[in-house]
């Protein structure tokens, strides 16, 4: 049990830090400080003993030389059990430092507000990470404190130990400074690799680096016989509304595939303004309705779309769960539902079902329309590699009526609701839909025929009616064959992207059928 007598504190974050560098120094511990946080200490009260007072040297260089010198280092890094090591400290006077209590420039916060490539780079921290890093390599002799989180539970076993850290928390928390610094080199990695000239201009770095952290041991992979785990994005943004911030509220453990689906379905909720419902079946919307009448409205009219393969399905929503809404879902086999807050009622209704999982997540935004540089990235492994991509938000902002028949007001917003339905469904991708909600789904097909015959033949079982419908196709009919079949079935509009060789005759099989037909000018693949 190594005993904390010396400790280093600089720290950028300084929340916290008074409180327990008064607790350090009331059980006799020494503490060597440097700028900003030695000022607050000094004022706080607390004994401090400045960086330049114990080395000898000042801080300088507009303050980048502060901690690296043989004094720190050396009272860092040098052996406690080695003889040798000892000899050598005491012939240059460097003191045992037992705490190392840092965290870095906040180089991540600064490129996220928007800087200039020379600001970024003063924000930089090298001293920082040094010691830490020196002090995690010698953490059978040093503790390293490098998260504000950890402060109470050190002095609670400091206290517990007359003044000694346990190897296992030593380790522990050195584990955490070759995460920080493998996260925090790979931002700074990240966003020069997109940097050309003085400013950021591409899109994709020349090494890319990502940090997950292990959330949960889930029981299997898609199947038994694999193992899994839940790994979310270190830096993600904690209010935005996605699986990786879900808090579970009730029922079993998720599942891989339970992720998955759940992942699918928010993010398709994610696309409404008004009221909507999506229910999510082995990856793929099965059923997708938006209502201004209401949650209810919405969600009756997405389970009418295909009720037998909601059977096990996953539900997510874009408004807080009611009880007459939650009532109804109640009446299904269901594996979870998703949603940004449950009413008091609601909840105690779906929690006498003891399997079903009960996720809330953030407050709901419809994806919003335009184009930036990338922060985040949709990712796809593959055997010795990874596929790297901007994530697909685009909207249909230009849409070119490119048949003599204009669509109708009411026929445009089914298109649109249509298309974007169509984003989250595997290609190849047909949808019918009317009055904002689908009528039939063709997904995953090989062929673009055999999809929109499979639409029509889902909306059939369903008995639902194709007549009346709009159509949306994730890319561009290859023939005429498509737009022949719907003609026959009675669909009135038709949303696509354009671009096929085909296009005149496609654009001419539609003016025969008398349908209304739109091009997007992009593709909504999703393999």
């Amino acid at each position: 049990m190594r005993k904390i007598r010396r400790a280093i504190i600089s720290v950028t974050d300084k929340g916290g830090i008074e409180s327990f560098a008064k607790e350090l120094s009331n059980m006799g511990v020494e503490i060597i400080s440097t700028g900003g946080t030695a000022e607050l200490l000094k004022n706080a009260g607390i004994p401090v003993i400045g960086i330049s007072n114990y080395t000898g040297f000042p801080e300088m260089l507009d303050g980048r030389l502060k901690t690296l010198h043989p004094k720190i280092h050396g009272g860092i890094l040098g052996q406690r059990d080695k003889a040798e090591h000892a000899k050598q400290m005491q012939e240059h006077g460097i003191l045992s430092i037992d705490m190392v209590v840092v965290n870095l420039y906040a180089f991540e916060d600064t490129i996220a507000k928007g800087c200039s490539l020379e600001e970024a780079v003063e924000n930089i921290d090298i001293g920082g990470p040094t010691m830490i890093r020196a002090a995690a390599k010698n953490h059978k002799d040093v503790a390293v404190v490098v998260d504000p989180a950890d402060y109470q539970n050190i002095l609670d076993e400091i206290k517990k130990n007359n003044g000694g850290l346990s190897y296992e928390t030593r380790f522990y928390l050195a584990k955490k400074v070759f995460q920080l610094t493998a996260r925090y080199d790979g931002a700074i990695s990240n966003y020069l690799g997109r940097i050309e000239g003085d400013a950021v201009k591409k899109d994709f770095p020349d090494t890319f680096a990502i940090q997950v952290e292990k959330s949960q041991d889930l029981r299997y992979g898609e199947n038994p016989h694999q193992q899994a785990a839940f790994y979310r994005e270190s830096n993600r943004n904690k209010k935005e509304p996605c699986i990786s911030n879900a808090k579970q509220l009730h029922g079993k453990e998720l599942s891989f595939n339970n992720i998955l689906d759940l992942n699918s379905a928010i993010e398709l909720a994610k696309e409404f303004h008004e009221p909507s419902c999506v229910i999510v079946k082995h990856n793929n919307p099965c059923g997708v309705a938006m209502s201004k009448k209401g949650l209810l409205d919405a969600y009756q009219k997405a389970l009418s779309c295909d009720k037998v393969s909601v059977f096990g399905g996953i539900i997510a929503i874009n408004r807080r769960l009611d009880a007459k809404t939650a009532k109804e879902m109640s009446r299904l086999f269901l594996e979870a539902i998703a949603a940004p807050g449950f009413d008091g009622e609601a909840l105690e209704i779906l929690k006498d079902k003891k399997n079903l999982r009960l996720l809330e997540i953030p407050e709901f935004k419809a994806h919003t329309v335009g184009r930036v540089l990338p922060t985040n990235y949709d990712l796809k492994k593959i055997n010795g590699g990874l596929l790297v991509q901007t994530a697909d938000i685009e909207c249909a902002q230009d849409l070119k009526t490119v048949t003599k028949l204009e669509p109708t007001d009411a026929q445009l917003e089914d298109l649109l609701f249509a298309w974007n339905v169509c984003k989250h469904v595997k290609s190849n991708a047909i949808i019918f839909a009317k009055n904002t909600q689908t009528v039939g789904i063709g997904a995953g097909q090989m062929s673009r025929i055999d999809s929109t015959r499979l639409g029509i033949m889902k909306a059939k079982d369903a008995g639902l009616d194709v007549q009346g419908t709009v159509m949306a196709s994730d890319a561009f009919f290859p023939f005429r064959d498509n737009v022949d079949k719907v003609a026959e079935a009675g669909i009135t509009a038709i949303i696509q992207p354009g671009g096929s060789v085909k296009d005149e005759e496609v654009i001419k099989a539609a003016d025969g059928h008398n349908i209304a037909m739109v091009f997007t000018g992009i593709r909504h693949f999703r393999h």
